[in-house]
């Protein structure tokens, strides 16, 4: 199962979609907000996202907002760290992240592109958040090229490569491997990100799985991490609501079938649904 089928069910033709990343090694935990520009209306809230970690997508009315974030377990009215403004288009989805060290923290709007892979395909990007290389190349051990000088803070265009298990080499400025698993029919990030030994490390989140166009069609999203908001949710995640219409469905089916099993014992030739009053007339062998 993916790690984050958080696309909201309620979305609608006009709506964008966000999601969160933390990509600075060095900076806590934090608490993040999503506001509106204008009378700083709360949208939603995650709490205690760290290192590494991204947020499943949220629907949000197309707009401009401000991504606000403060230390875990701060207090809410706490100046924030960092803040950026972000402008959410109508079926875009993107990706807001702060990266680089605490004592130069930046943020980044990344674009995606949900579009669904070709049978047996994987498309792939890189966000370059490691602060220990300004510059990284990664290549698969065929030799195949899936980002070329990807500099910090930035990320890649998207690449294509056959579905399946990957061994892959970094090299730039700083070197290492990796060994990643790209499912047929998905897009996916790669996060490239700081070790504590100072070296470089890969992170595959899955963006999409097919059918993938965008986030509302209820495909799974986002991945590592998934977000909670200071309210509950009161849309179930898609794959959360196929799952009790079908133990909903199981249980239907069981009861139906020992009625059956219990009224051929007892001699009877119709099958009545469960719950049903047994029809007038019925007669006996």
């Amino acid at each position: 199962t993916l790690a984050g089928a958080g696309a909201a069910a309620a979305a609608t033709t006009t709506d964008g979609w966000t999601r969160i990343a933390h990509l600075s090694p060095d900076t806590t935990a934090m608490d993040v907000r999503l506001t509106r520009l204008s009378g700083g209306g709360l949208l939603y809230e995650l709490n205690d996202v760290s290192y590494g970690q991204i947020s499943d997508y949220r629907a949000v009315p197309a707009g401009t907002y401000v991504v606000s974030m403060i230390p875990a377990g701060a207090d809410a009215a706490s100046a924030p760290v960092i803040s950026q403004s972000v402008t959410v288009a109508a079926g875009q989805p993107i990706t807001v992240a702060a990266y680089g060290t605490n004592a130069d923290l930046k943020t980044a709007v990344y674009t995606d592109d949900l579009t669904t892979p070709a049978t047996g395909q994987s498309r792939v990007r890189v966000i370059q958040a490691s602060t220990v290389a300004k510059r990284v190349d990664i290549s698969t051990s065929t030799g195949l090229p899936i980002a070329a000088n990807a500099r910090q803070g930035a990320a890649t265009g998207y690449a294509t490569v056959p579905a399946g298990p990957w061994m892959l080499d970094l090299s730039g400025d700083a070197k290492g491997s990796a060994n990643i698993n790209l499912t047929g029919g998905t897009v996916s990030t790669l996060l490239v990100l700081d070790t504590a030994g100072q070296g470089l490390a890969v992170k595959a989140v899955v963006d999409a799985a097919a059918p993938a166009t965008t986030p509302a069609k209820g495909i799974d999203t986002g991945g590592g991490w998934v977000a909670t908001s200071g309210a509950a949710d009161t849309a179930a995640a898609p794959g959360l609501r196929f799952a009790l219409a079908s133990g909903l469905g199981v249980a239907l089916l069981v009861a139906v079938a020992m009625l059956v099993v219990a009224r051929r014992r007892g001699g009877s030739r119709a099958v009545v649904a469960a719950g049903a009053p047994a029809p007038e007339g019925t007669r006996r062998r």
